[in-house]
Parts: structure tokens; sequence; C-alpha cells
């Protein structure tokens, strides 16, 4: 992998991190273009790429609950 695709990849994992958790993570950076350090555990960028993926999906599921709440109260202030 080159280092700008590596570069991406843990900018779009910084960025899903930032969305979920509300803050940037402890501690992320590039060893090569092969491993990186996240939050203190050695890992293959290919799975920070999977971890990222698992980080949008934890993220829409909670805006999507949010929604159905707010949906729900709606109905019953309605009702």
């Amino acid at each position: 992998m080159s280092v700008s695709t590596t570069e991406k990849i843990v900018a779009h994992y910084a960025e899903a991190y930032q969305k979920l958790y509300n803050r940037a993570p402890k501690d992320l950076r590039m060893i090569d273009n092969d491993w990186v350090i996240v939050n203190g555990a050695r890992m293959r960028v290919r799975e920070l790429e999977y971890l990222t993926e698992q980080l949008h999906k934890e993220y829409n599921q909670g805006k999507e609950e949010k929604r159905n709440v707010v949906l729900r109260l709606l109905k019953w202030f309605k009702g």
C-alpha cells in the first residue's frame, strides 16, 4: 500500500472516531505502509479499514435510533 493510501485510511478512521465519540482517538499513528498503532494496539491497515466501517455502522445506527425516538415522541404528542 502506498503512503498516501495509508494516510487516507488513517484520516478516515480518525474522522469516523471523532463523529462517533466526539473526541479524537488517543493514540493513532502509522508504523509503515502496512501497520498502524490504534489506541495502543498494533494492527494492519486493512484491519483499520474494517474497523472504520464498523464505526460508521455504529454511528448510523445511533442516528437511526435517535430519529425513531423523536418520531415516537412526535406521534405521542399528536395523539
